[in-house]
């Protein structure tokens, strides 16, 4: 277990010294009681893993297990949710009629299932655009949930394209989890549906005895609404504890970590990737204020390990896919090899430190997860 793949190279990396003072207003408090209310609802577990953390030389370390959430195999579920319930809220206190809609949306896998699962069972119609590379098992998961799916020979952003054009219908709504200028408000609230699985963590961190909150928290990354969310979660804090926050990339869609280095948003040509949720050129334009803002770090990794790290999350007992499994592998990148000192002193992290990884799918959210290819 744990053979390190930055042994002999340097890791695509970037840090910045003073992300734990940057701050942001909190997301609102309701999203919690909202998602509380529905009858599946249960926090995902946050599973301690001694020997990892011995492996890494921290104090604790834990995985928040996304493999089973609100009845779906990854956390997409919370945003997607919280997102259509605003929508139609908002759309019935307008005089709008929602017998008919159609939900439409692009996506790699999850957020379409998660969208055309809370499309079935409000009796609405859903529109997923898939792009190339997703694997047909992923694809036939989104037609199981009673969606309409139209495969796009492109990458992700053309999906999208294709979705908000489709959108545009007047029996239509696109629920993304990407934002560009003029498509905002929706995607926003995706991000806040996020706020629930923060939340879970310090409550569970608190329970186990860990203090108040992480040290540091690893994010897998696509367009960065996940990051988003965690970012906004812990520099929204007056005073306090502020954790480092790494995101983590496929080293084909370093979409995030390019538009660090480069101190500006970037659209990054995109390779097949096993990590195919994290496939994804474009940084939402509503989430980079707050990862250029609030990120201590962003790393890229290879198909491989991702690959090795969901073996090693499974040996532990822990069920990740590819992109679940992207924090682990990004931790070990990060804390190994060639530079390491110097990347555990740019995270801050000790002999006692806390670390949490957001697992975001399980194993069966990607046919990929044993594999990596």
């Amino acid at each position: 277990m744990f053979d390190d793949d930055f042994s002999h190279r340097t890791p695509p990396w970037f840090a910045r010294p003073d992300a734990r003072a940057w701050r942001c207003a909190p997301a609102p408090g309701k999203v919690r009681s909202f998602h509380a209310s529905l009858p599946d609802y249960a926090p995902t577990p946050l599973i301690e893993l001694p020997s990892v953390a011995a492996r890494f030389g921290v104090g604790r370390l834990f995985v928040k297990d996304e493999s089973c959430r609100l009845g779906l195999p990854a956390f997409k579920m919370l945003g997607a949710s919280w997102a259509v319930h605003r929508t139609l809220a908002e759309r019935a206190s307008d005089g709008g009629d929602d017998g008919r809609i159609t939900l439409v949306t692009a996506t790699d896998g999850n957020h379409g299932r998660a969208v055309a699962r809370v499309a079935h069972r409000l009796g609405l119609d859903a529109h997923v655009f898939v792009p190339q590379g997703v694997h047909p098992q992923a694809v036939a998961a989104i037609v199981a949930e009673q969606a309409k799916v139209t495969e796009v020979p492109g990458p992700y952003d053309e999906a999208v394209r294709l979705a908000a054009a489709t959108a545009a219908a007047p029996d239509a709504v696109l629920i993304q989890d990407t934002a560009w200028p003029g498509y905002e408000r929706i995607p926003a609230w995706i991000v806040e549906g996020y706020s629930t699985l923060c939340a879970e963590v310090d409550e569970q961190l608190a329970a186990a005895g860990a203090g108040e909150g992480p040290d540091l928290v690893s994010i897998p990354v696509g367009v960065g609404s996940l990051a988003q969310a965690v970012v906004t979660h812990y520099r929204s804090r007056p005073s306090g504890q502020a954790p480092a926050l790494l995101s983590v990339e496929p080293e084909a869609a370093p979409c995030v970590l390019e538009s660090l280095a480069l101190g500006a948003p970037v659209t990054v040509a995109t390779r097949e990737t096993s990590m195919a949720g994290l496939n994804c050129g474009t940084p939402s334009s509503i989430a980079w204020p707050h990862l250029r803002g609030g990120l201590d770090a962003a790393v890229a990794v290879a198909d491989t390990a991702s690959a090795r790290a969901a073996l090693d999350l499974a040996a532990a007992g822990v069920s990740s896919g590819p992109c679940g499994a992207a924090a682990l592998a990004g931790l070990r990148a990060a804390l190994t090899g060639r530079g390491a000192e110097a990347r555990r002193t740019a995270l801050g992290l000790g002999p006692a430190s806390v670390v949490v990884l957001l697992s975001t799918e399980g194993a069966a959210a990607n046919p990929h997860s044993t594999t990596g290819h």
